[in-house]
């Protein structure tokens, strides 16, 4: 008998975590953090309701945080056992929680330094000796190798698209067949190959991130032409929270088409203010093998998909705080997604207040975070203790998401040759699951779970 548990993403799209066991071995499927309100992130200091030294192994979808950002945490607390990944997975998070611990610290001194913090001393929530040690247990795996880790219990990674790397699992129980889908991608979007799709599933874990809605039509390049060259035209600047991996690639590859067809001028100052963003974008231009043909023709012409020639990449922090010295007009790509943290803050508070500014969104916006109170029309936010009115020219591209629609998604899982046992709806707040649940359950076999937070499921 096999039983999963539930332990996060459910009825909000962060926090990814599930714990398999299946005789005596415990698997967990990705390893993430909660984000968005503070009621979220709270949980994130909780002890996990299992012990870290009795996980035989995780296995991870892909590099993004409210995937993979519990494991320095997991490893502190005793988890020694491998980490699976892809190979651009592993070679992201060989970036990413060396940075997220840097931000995890840089925020913990400057609350104390400002005193706005509840916690005295406010602590990292881990550190650079942390992410070291989670890093060492990564285990890089090809994608379609299958993986044993126990007499009856193996798993494949195949293609998800969503970011580089991002995988969905196939996990082989005995003679049960388990799909975890992480977080599914578009097809025909830059940069990556388009996702593969599952053939065969008796237990199918589904993210339902748009799992109420449909992408607008047109297209998210032109949106962006139009609200960069409007900006322009008035000497402003542009704002674009963009995660770290994935998102901030996405964008700077449309900006350099734009510029390419006398969109934008081809000197338009372009800033990716992120060291984790620069770091993943050598990684994707360095790995060939996930491009798809539209960018290996680009790169056969002796074009640089991303990082075009008026793009500045900005690692030191002095090049950060001298932008906002800087006037119009300019673009600055910069994270995190969903304001949630880093350096794009500092930004925000220079420049919300300037309606000359626009503050471009091209990615989800979670419950709870600012970037969604920002979204729903707040006049006034609070940014590092200080209030900061709202006067920017705020726009929303979600087109540009790296998440599949409801279309898409039902598009996926009808790849299956037959119905499985069960769906289990995760990552989507409840109104996403719910309108997702509702289009499942019309398709005659199909049935629909929604999982609550810390439950347990005998898979049979």
């Amino acid at each position: 008998m096999a039983t999963l548990r539930f332990l996060g993403a459910c009825g909000t799209v962060t926090g990814s975590k599930y714990l398999l066991e299946a005789g005596s071995r415990r698997i967990l499927i990705d390893c993430g953090v909660f984000q968005g309100s503070s009621e979220l992130k709270e949980k994130n200091w909780s002890t996990p309701p299992f012990d870290a030294r009795s996980v035989d192994a995780v296995v991870l979808t892909h590099a993004h945080i409210d995937h993979t950002g519990y494991l320095p945490r997991l490893a502190r607390a005793g988890f020694s056992r491998p980490v699976y990944a892809t190979r651009p997975t592993a070679g992201l998070l060989q970036y990413l929680l060396p940075d997220a611990a840097h931000l995890h610290e840089e925020d913990a001194r400057y609350a104390n330094q400002k005193g706005y913090s509840r916690h005295r001393p406010a602590l990292p929530f881990f550190d650079a000796n942390d992410a070291a040690g989670a890093l060492r247990l990564l285990q890089p795996i090809d994608f379609h190798q299958r993986t044993e880790i126990a007499p009856g219990l193996a798993f494949t990674f195949l293609r998800a698209g969503h970011i580089l790397g991002a995988a969905f699992i196939s996990f082989e129980v005995d003679s049960r067949r388990i799909v975890f889908s992480g977080d599914v991608g578009q097809k025909d979007v830059p940069i990556l190959k388009d996702p593969e799709t599952p053939d065969t599933a008796d237990h199918l874990l589904l993210e339902s991130t748009y799992g109420d809605r449909l992408h607008p039509e047109g297209s998210p390049r032109e949106k962006i032409g139009r609200a960069v060259a409007e900006t322009v035209a008035r000497h402003g600047v542009v704002l674009i929270p963009a995660f770290a991996v994935g998102r901030a690639q996405d964008v700077l590859y449309h900006l350099g088409s734009l510029q390419r067809d006398g969109t934008l001028p081809p000197d338009l100052p372009i800033y990716l203010d992120s060291p984790m963003a620069v770091s993943a974008s050598d990684l994707y231009t360095s790995t060939l093998s996930e491009h798809d043909l539209e960018t290996e023709q680009l790169e056969n012409r002796g074009v640089a998909p991303i990082e075009g020639p008026s793009v500045h990449l900005i690692r030191d922090r002095a090049d950060s705080i001298a932008l906002n010295g800087r006037g119009g007009p300019m673009v600055i790509v910069s994270a995190s997604g969903m304001l949630t943290g880093g350096r794009i803050l500092h930004h925000l508070k220079h420049r919300l207040p300037d309606p000359e500014t626009t503050l471009l969104f091209v990615g989800f916006q979670a419950a709870g975070t600012l970037g969604r109170r920002i979204l729903e029309g707040a006049h006034e936010v609070r940014i590092h203790g200080e209030l900061v009115p709202v006067r920017a020219d705020v726009r929303e591209i979600p087109a540009l998401s790296a998440h599949a629609d409801q279309h898409g998604l039902v598009e996926w899982i009808g790849s299956l040759s037959t119905p499985p046992r069960a769906v289990y709806l995760v990552h989507g707040e409840p109104s996403a699951r719910d309108a997702l649940a509702a289009v499942i359950r019309s398709k005659p076999g199909w049935t629909v779970v929604l999982p609550e937070e810390g439950e347990a499921i005998e898979l049979e």
